[in-house]
């Protein structure tokens, strides 16, 4: 039983197999901010399971189903974080390429007007 407001739209497609197909269609920026939604709403929902836990009675069943969906959400939380530290990375070497570029047109165009 998903938490109120759980979002479980990745078909059991791990995070980095999925982020790899995206690549394609999308700049790293996009996916990093959709990335960071998906984040945002697994923590949400981690604090609502953990709430449901330790907010009232539950029976064994319930408890062990709520521990099982917390664990669940840790690790697609875990994995939305690597995956966010890889795209960032890979992010920070496409501006520094940027930044190569344009210093390296600005001084061809300064050699050739001067």
């Amino acid at each position: 039983m998903p938490p109120t407001g759980a979002s479980n739209n990745d078909g059991g497609i791990s995070a980095s197999n999925m982020t790899k197909k995206k690549r394609e269609n999308l700049g790293v920026a996009l996916e990093i901010d959709g990335l960071e939604e998906k984040l945002s709403q697994c923590r949400r929902d981690l604090e609502a399971v953990t709430s449901r836990l330790y907010g009232a009675e539950l029976s064994p069943e319930a408890r062990k189903s709520l521990e099982k969906q917390k664990n669940s959400l840790i690790n697609k939380a875990s994995n939305y974080e690597k995956e966010l530290k890889l795209l960032r990375r890979e992010n920070r070497k496409n501006m520094l390429l940027s930044v190569a570029i344009f210093i390296l047109l600005s001084l061809v165009y300064a050699y050739w007007t001067l």
